[in-house]
């Protein structure tokens, strides 16, 4: 760590690098209570999130949906429904929504909250003193949060093809007729479904033996089950070689088990991962240490090796989630707000995230692939949804709620839901693992009937009636047949 003279004076108490999620939050709770903060943003206001990411990746999913939806229509009892997609307005629609969105992020609201908000390039001179726009700000606490970007493999060729990634896929105006995603992770297999339910003839290609490898076996199957059915060649396996353009049209040359295979494509959607935005602030000024993951190495407080210069989001990891970005930047915050006086630290015990495939998938805590790995014994109770009557009613009869517990105990390590709206039923295992409640308090929940939220009390009750005292059901029988006068 190098050493620094520390200023007399400050212009702020915190001056925040980056406005996406991470920066933005940490914006409001250091405005709200009344710390001067400069907010410096080279880009757009909202980042990834509202430009690039969930917003709109989510809005591109809804209208395939839509049209998925129109393909099962008879099965719904509905005669002769018919669509043709129009991309332009699809993607017409995306920006709209990030439109109606944007206001929420923009210079003026957080102006009114009290934010400075100055649009430039940063530069970290010292853990004090950042200069933007030839401006020089000294000040006590700086918050890197500076995001990710897409990782832009070093492939053979692949300059000469066409390609995209999951900023720039958004710039797209014609729809590809076959589009080649080469990644097997969320945003490649919820863009892979996307493109194809919008009509695109998609390949998707992965060096991993199944997608989304991150979950457990029996999840990555269902997903893949799905995908073939709706007509997604899953190329599992697959070593990609090289990509070439061959009169006018695209290659790509992978390898599987020694053999090679090549495929035709339009356009190619890069979705491998992203890379934390570390270079061009000035952090190589502070010798700043960084993880094995090219991330900013922080510790528990969120605070870098500089203890006033803190570290949120992407850029620090170790999840790469919009809310966990949001929850980040409390501790980045509120830690650089009290500047050593107090450290208040965050865990990652209990953290959710979803995809938003078809069917979703939604995870908090342990798989049973990591309770493996980490050698940590647990229990599986499991309630499978085609018995849920809110999905039968709806048509969306698959999937299923799996807990891990404790052995011999109710308290949950981890909960996997993989059907129809999983990402809005982890929520209440979510609450539940944070205030240390146990299965038998979901047990004892009233659920509103037919939700798809039953399936979780299902569950509950799953792993209740496997731990009933059945050696004490012979006496109970008996009892039982005295009252009757037996």
């Amino acid at each position: 760590m190098k050493k620094f003279t520390k200023p007399k004076k400050f212009d702020a108490n915190i001056v925040i690098i980056g406005a996406g999620s991470a920066g933005l939050v940490a914006a409001i709770i250091a405005a709200g209570a009344k710390a001067k903060v400069i907010l410096i943003e080279k880009q757009k206001m909202g980042g990834d999130c509202l430009n690039t990411g969930c917003v709109p990746s989510k809005s591109l999913i809804r209208s395939g949906r839509m049209m998925a939806y129109l393909r099962r229509a008879k099965e719904y009892g509905i005669d002769d429904a018919t669509g043709t997609i129009n991309f332009k307005a699809v993607m017409a629609r995306v920006q709209s929504v990030i439109k109606a969105i944007e206001p929420h992020d923009s210079v003026e609201r957080f102006t009114s909250l009290g934010v400075e908000c100055i649009m430039g390039d940063a530069m970290i001179n010292s853990p004090y003193t950042v200069t933007v726009n030839g401006r020089i700000i000294h000040t006590k606490s700086i918050i890197l949060a500076s995001g990710a970007r897409p990782l832009v493999p070093p492939i053979p060729g692949l300059e000469s093809v066409d390609y995209v990634n999951s900023d720039t896929v958004w710039g797209l105006t014609e729809l590809p007729p076959r589009l080649l995603v080469v990644g097997g992770g969320p945003i490649g297999c919820e863009l892979a479904q996307a493109f194809n339910n919008l009509g695109s003839k998609v390949t998707q290609v992965d060096m991993a033996p199944r997608i989304m490898p991150r979950e457990d076996a029996e999840v990555s199957a269902t997903v893949m089950a799905q995908f073939a059915k709706d007509g997604i060649d899953v190329l599992v396996d697959h070593k990609l070689l090289k990509f070439e353009k061959i009169d006018g049209e695209n290659w790509m040359e992978a390898e599987l088990g020694g053999k090679t295979v090549r495929v035709a494509f339009d356009c190619v959607l890069l979705a491998i991962g992203r890379k934390p935005n570390i270079e061009g602030f000035g952090l190589e000024n502070l010798d700043m240490p960084l993880t094995p993951q090219g991330t900013v190495q922080v510790n528990d407080a969120m605070q870098t090796v500089y203890p006033n210069i803190y570290a949120c989001g992407d850029v620090a990891g170790p999840y790469q989630f919009t809310h966990m970005a949001s929850y980040q930047a409390w501790f980045a915050s509120l830690n650089a707000m009290l500047g050593g006086l107090w450290r208040s630290k965050a865990n990652y015990r209990v953290v959710p995230w979803a995809t938003f495939t078809d069917p979703e998938v939604a995870r908090v805590g342990l798989s049973e692939q990591d309770a493996i790995e980490q050698k940590i014994p647990y229990d599986v109770t499991r309630y499978d949804m085609d018995h849920l009557d809110r999905a039968l009613a709806d048509g969306e009869a698959h999937g299923f709620v799996k807990v891990l517990t404790v052995p011999g105990k109710d308290k949950i390590l981890g909960a996997t839901i993989v059907g129809y709206h999983a990402g809005e039923m982890i929520g209440e295992f979510v609450f539940a693992m944070t205030h240390n409640m146990g299965l038998g308090k979901i047990s004892a929940v009233t659920h509103i009937y037919p939700t798809s939220l039953e399936a979780n009390k299902f569950t509950a009750n799953a792993w209740r009636s496997s731990r009933l005292p059945e050696k004490y059901f012979p006496l109970l029988e008996k009892y039982f047949r005295w009252r009757r006068g037996g």
